[in-house]
């Protein structure tokens, strides 16, 4: 067995002082400066196009109360697309117009190519809550068979940190840990530790971790249960720390695995062909001060363990207490500590699950509403880069405007009534606005479709060109059925949680496909149903032509409940594994990581 390595000081690189270079000295910041005021003049000069003409749509029988609500909403609403837009755009710019984009992008991504011996430990931990043991225990040994076929596994110890209060699962937790440490021989390489305090939820545990065990390591590497990395991705994520002691966090695509679930397979097949053209274009200006998932990426323990201590939020629920979205409050907080944090915008063997069904989708969606919201009790926190501080700003705003656009859509049949009779009503125009504002809706979807078929042998990693553009077609009318329905529960939870009725907790997720019974949907589902039958019974007796053209928008109210049933059917998403439709890469080629945990084979 290979000798233990020690510790490894690092030299810092740039210090935070020079205004020349970000603090790991690959970047100039005059550069990335002059990008951030480019991207903020598209976004005004966009945003402000969009809202003159739509002031000249619902100005045109003169301004009522209706009108105003309209137009604040779609302020509130419209800046998340304008921006999505654009960084989709430039994103597809760098990937297949510009000869250098992923220099542009992650100067520091070379380092992880070269052959350097790996000379820093790390730490890799695996959190639970509740989780099938079997399951996660499994995953794990994929992850350190994986690491140590790259030769590099000397330098990598694993942790199972369980906040399990499941007595159950607790017991077979500890029996998987004792039978895999036994195997090992080395008592060193594999820690178990179960608390019975769950302060601060997973946060509270990875920060126990590190005033524990965080001064045997210079990097630690969270996974949760439903993770997967290759060794040669985390390797190569090691070296990158490695060459640049200033980058605190980094983190390449998490990408989701072939399913067996419809609803994850279409939702997963958007996601991965979206994420690279979108991701690409906002890394490019949001350089050194970037977004963090809170698993699956490399985070050096000194500053986080020292810097990062997320607040106790004032007041009691829902808002009150500990942080529930964490990862983006630990990016900020490592940036103000004088360190980088950065997307690396590439798919390099780092995998997760994603919900089987809507309802399983939805309970995740709400946890980050309510943690997204609660940083607006962090927006004066001091010290903060003004880059760090629009993250937070802008992770609020990504749920804010989901109430904003169910408000627009529940004036509509009220606009098309003070709308009766209005002279040379600027239909033309309306309809322009229309169309246009959906393409950009649409954009980072277009662009990943644009990607994928730009791309020598780009169709062919997902079935080929016919099964691609079937599946693309399909996730488009699936994006605005989801879209509807995501909306219209976020904002009624929005809505309780303005009267503090809005409750949600920590548990284990729900990781295979099953099917929902009508029971549990319409349960969970009716008020779409109702609200639905408020948008279609108005409007066709007002106007059908209207109605026709809001289907896109609201078609997914009324269809609600059947679409989560049929989205949720194990024999839907077995047809679509057989038919190789809304497939992954990773279906048609699964890679030997994917493989040993019985991923990505069947068929």
């Amino acid at each position: 067995m290979n000798q233990r390595p020690a510790p490894t000081t690092f030299q810092p690189g740039a210090q935070e002082g020079d205004d020349r270079l970000t603090p790991a000295g690959v970047q100039a910041i005059a550069t990335l400066s002059a990008r951030r005021w480019l991207v903020l003049a598209l976004n005004i000069v966009t945003l402000g196009a969009l809202l003159f003409g739509l002031s000249r749509v619902l100005g045109a029988g003169g301004w009522t109360i209706t009108d105003v609500a309209i137009f604040v909403a779609f302020l509130f609403g419209a800046p998340w697309t304008v921006l999505g837009f654009w960084n989709a755009v430039i994103g597809l710019w760098l990937l297949h117009g510009a000869h250098d984009g992923m220099e542009q992008v992650a100067p520091f991504a070379a380092d992880g190519d070269i052959a350097t011996p790996v000379a820093i430990r790390t730490a890799i931990l695996m959190t639970l809550r509740n989780e099938d043991p079997a399951r996660a225990f499994a995953r794990l040994r994929v992850v350190r068979d994986s690491v140590d076929a790259t030769g590099e596994g000397a330098w990598f110890d694993y942790f199972v940190l369980s906040d399990t209060n499941d007595p159950v699962v607790a017991a077979s937790e500890e029996v998987l840990a004792a039978q895999w440490a036994r195997e090992l021989g080395e008592a060193s390489r594999l820690t178990y530790r179960r608390r019975t305090d769950n302060a601060g939820f997973k946060a509270g545990n990875v920060r126990e971790f590190c005033e524990r065990w965080g001064d045997r390591y210079e990097v630690m590497l969270p996974l949760d249960a439903d993770s997967v990395m290759s060794g040669e991705a985390i390797v190569k994520l090691t070296r990158m720390m490695q060459a640049h002691p200033k980058l605190g966090i980094l983190q390449s695509l998490v990408v989701g695995m072939p399913s067996q679930s419809a609803f994850a397979r279409i939702f997963q097949f958007g996601m991965r062909h979206g994420m690279r053209p979108y991701t690409m274009g906002s890394a490019w200006w949001i350089g050194e001060c970037g977004p963090f998932w809170g698993h699956n990426a490399c985070v050096r323990i000194a500053p986080f363990r020292d810097e990062c201590h997320l607040p106790v939020l004032p007041g009691g629920p829902p808002l009150g207490g500990a942080v529930m979205s964490h990862d983006q409050v630990e990016a900020t907080l490592m940036r103000r500590a004088g360190y980088e944090v950065r997307v690396l915008p590439t798919e390099m063997g780092s995998w997760e699950e994603n919900p089987p069904t809507m309802l399983d989708f939805a309970k995740r969606d709400l946890r980050w509403c309510l943690g997204n919201l609660q940083y607006l009790k962090l927006l004066d926190l001091p010290g903060l880069k003004p880059m760090s501080r629009f993250q937070l700003v802008w992770a609020i705003l990504m749920f804010l405007g989901l109430p904003a656009w169910t408000l627009m859509i529940a004036l509509l049949p009220l606009k098309v009534v003070e709308d009766v009779g209005i002279a040379n009503y600027p239909s033309g125009l309306a309809a322009f606005l229309y169309v246009l504002f959906f393409s950009m809706y649409l954009s980072p979807k277009l662009a990943g479709f644009a990607d994928i078929l730009l791309t020598r042998g780009g169709t062919q990693r997902y079935g080929g060109t016919g099964r691609f553009i079937a599946s693309s077609l399909i996730e488009v009318v699936f994006a605005f059925l989801q879209g509807a329905v995501s909306s219209f529960r976020t904002t009624l939870f929005m809505i309780g949680l303005a009267f503090g009725r809005a409750r949600i907790g920590w548990n284990g997720q729900a990781r295979d496909a099953h099917a929902l019974s009508f029971a549990t949907a319409f349960a969970g589902l009716w008020p779409h149903l109702l609200f639905g039958l408020y948008i279609f019974g108005t409007l066709l007796w007002l106007s059908p032509t209207v109605l026709i053209w809001s289907l896109p928008l609201t078609a997914g109210y009324v269809l609600a409940i059947p679409f989560a049933i049929l989205t949720a059917l194990p024999g839907v998403g077995r047809w679509f594994a057989r038919q190789g439709l809304c497939g992954i890469p990773e279906d048609f080629d699964p890679p030997p990581v994917l493989q040993a945990i019985g991923v990505g084979a069947r068929r």
